[in-house]
């Protein structure tokens, strides 16, 4: 009896091993990503050496997307989970949630990166309470950190650090410090793109509050945004257009910049109230797209180029 009844627990804590969702020394982790520029950006620092899932097409607006059943199960069966965080995946974050609780481990890669406070336009701080708590202030940090290459540059670093809690013996960091250096490379490429536009022209108008970093990075000016908020989910007022249209006229700014996802309606209806030429110029913001705009840096370069042509010609 007592040897048959060994035999049973022996067998049962076989089988328990035998399910553990951790993975063995010769599995490859498992890595869920929430959007297209984060998946290219894991996959630059894990190469083959870890499986990859990208939940958004390439495309898609990362404030609305809804993850299905199937993508769902895989969170919760991820070794890790890479998202953004600060509010973008607005659409997932009860799923990331509840993953969170279960026990998954989910990264979110934006409140790494020293984020900043939306960029809107002239009047960002003028309802501010300058009594209000630090931590009060978090649903205002900007989530759009991709737009800066040296700030991606460090993603790789953190991405790295988190592989190596999940598996200590892979080399995550020497991939990661290789594409720091790529990022850098881009970031001067950029530098030097952007610094053939006079300075009086630095000023953009955006479809929404996505171009903060790169306004920081480069000493740019946000004017305004077409949809108030830093998601493209908002609706502005006849009154948030009126007033847009009065700060181009006042700015003497010639283009509105808008977003391969999201829908270009209203800026061209503030372009056509200004009621002289203004060029609506389509950039990649939330999103990879088609080459060269389907890597991060292809995005970064490919967007820097078509700012810097609308602006000097």
């Amino acid at each position: 009896m007592r040897r048959g009844l060994g035999g049973f627990v022996l067998a049962v804590a076989l089988i328990a091993v035998g399910c553990s969702t951790q993975p063995t020394p010769t599995e490859k982790p498992s890595i869920v990503v929430t959007t297209s520029i984060l998946g290219d950006v894991v996959s630059n620092v894990v190469g083959d050496r870890a499986t990859v899932e990208v939940l958004m097409p390439a495309g898609a607006d990362a404030h609305d997307f809804q993850a299905s059943a199937a993508q769902v199960a895989r969170i919760h069966n991820a070794d890790l989970v890479v998202a953004n965080g600060l509010g973008l995946e607005e659409g997932l974050a009860p799923v990331l949630a509840a993953a969170a609780a279960d026990g998954v481990r989910v990264f979110e890669l934006a409140p790494r990166l020293n984020p900043i406070p939306f960029v809107f336009g002239h009047d960002d701080h003028d309802d501010e309470d300058e009594d209000e708590d630090e931590a009060d202030h978090d649903h205002d940090l900007d989530p759009h950190v991709w737009m800066d290459p040296v700030r991606m540059a460090e993603a790789g670093h953190q991405i790295a650090f988190e592989l190596e809690q999940i598996d200590p013996e892979t080399d995550w960091m020497g991939p990661a410090k290789m594409y720091y250096a790529k990022m850098i490379a881009v970031h001067r490429e950029i530098e030097q793109m952007l610094g053939t536009v006079a300075p009086a022209d630095r000023k953009m108008v955006t479809n929404h509050a996505s171009f903060g970093y790169f306004a920081d990075r480069y000493g740019w000016e946000v004017v305004g945004t077409v949809i108030p908020g830093g998601s493209s989910l908002g609706a502005p007022s006849s009154a948030d257009l009126a007033e847009l249209v009065a700060g181009i006229l006042a700015e003497d700014v010639g283009v509105i910049f808008v977003e391969t996802s999201s829908p270009d309606d209203l800026a061209r209806v503030v372009a056509a109230e200004v009621g002289r030429d203004m060029q609506v110029v389509t950039l990649h913001t939330e999103s990879l797209g088609d080459p060269p705009a389907d890597t991060l840096v292809g995005m970064l370069e490919e967007n820097a180029r078509l700012i810097t042509q609308a602006l000097t010609e």
